[in-house]
């Protein structure tokens, strides 16, 4: 017998030691159960950096180009996360602009730089502006009696 073919069990067992070992790097069951909620997927990997909101950035080039960097965002965020929410130093790392993460060679800060707000929109929180300009049509006010 010259190759021998992989007994379906060792497949079974490799697999369930990646699952072991994705739980126990988020934390044990309950804390990767939060994780899987909050994310909808468990991941590993090693951690990169963490911006000043509390994201924490994740790198493992064992999955495919686009989807071996993450940001698990902060708690206080809970489900209402959205890609805004990254700086745009992080934002560079994730999006591939550049190979070296800001944790290692942080971005050159300028004076015409503005200090970094994410996205308000749809929110409570969005920016309404005014009308300078008078109504062309006044609304119908009743009579009170």
């Amino acid at each position: 017998m010259a190759g021998r073919a992989a007994a379906p069990t060792e497949g079974l067992l490799a697999k369930v030691r990646r699952f072991r070992d994705i739980i126990k790097f988020n934390g044990g069951f309950k804390k990767s159960m939060g994780i899987l909620y909050r994310t909808d997927e468990l991941k590993i990997g090693e951690l990169v950096g963490e911006d000043k909101y509390g994201n924490k950035y994740y790198r493992n080039d064992e999955y495919f180009m686009a989807r071996n960097k993450w940001v698990v965002f902060n708690k206080n965020i809970g489900v209402n996360y959205n890609a805004s929410q990254i700086p745009p130093e992080w934002h560079r790392w994730m999006t591939d602009m550049t190979d070296t993460p800001p944790s290692v060679q942080p971005l050159t800060e300028h004076k015409w730089m503005g200090e970094y707000r994410e996205n308000f929109t749809g929110t409570k929180k969005q920016y309404v502006p005014y009308s300078t300009t008078q109504p062309k049509i006044q609304s119908w006010q009743p009579k009170n009696t």
